[in-house]
């Protein structure tokens, strides 16, 4: 498998409880490193943007307010299979759903407020990295 990387987001919801560390060490412990990071806090428009591949999709709205809501952490990860990696990490969408260990079953709140974000493809990480990080910024 090809070293990839990918993108990751601590959301809103996990930031307010101070799980940064408890969720970046779930991403180191299954082999990914994080060669970028940076705390930051999304205009609105800003998080329109970011989703607006979801424009019309009927949470969009809530979606995009609740992601300018509070400061969230991205982060660049590292690693074989990155991708797909990061999402087994990350769990199902729903919590209810997620296996047991992964950051959604252990600290997502609902399936709104689910503590994290990740690409979802090779390509689509190279578009969201891109969006927050310039390649000065990646670390490896």
């Amino acid at each position: 498998m090809a070293i990839e990387r990918t993108l990751s987001i601590i959301k809103p919801d996990a930031t307010r409880r101070n799980l940064t560390g408890k969720i970046a060490a779930k991403f180191e412990e299954a082999g990914l490193r994080i060669v970028a990071s940076k705390r930051i806090q999304l205009t609105l428009a800003q998080a329109q943007q970011f989703y607006a591949v979801h424009s019309a999709r009927p949470f969009f709205g809530e979606l995009t307010e609740f992601m300018a809501s509070g400061p969230v952490v991205v982060q660049v990860l590292e690693g074989e299979g990155a991708v797909l990696k990061n999402r087994e990490v990350m769990g199902a969408t729903n919590p209810k759903d997620a296996a047991p260990g992964t950051v959604r079953a252990e600290f997502a709140e609902s399936v709104g407020e689910n503590s994290v974000h990740g690409s979802d493809a090779p390509e689509t990480a190279a578009e969201e990295i891109a969006f927050f990080f310039s390649g000065l910024e990646l670390v490896g």
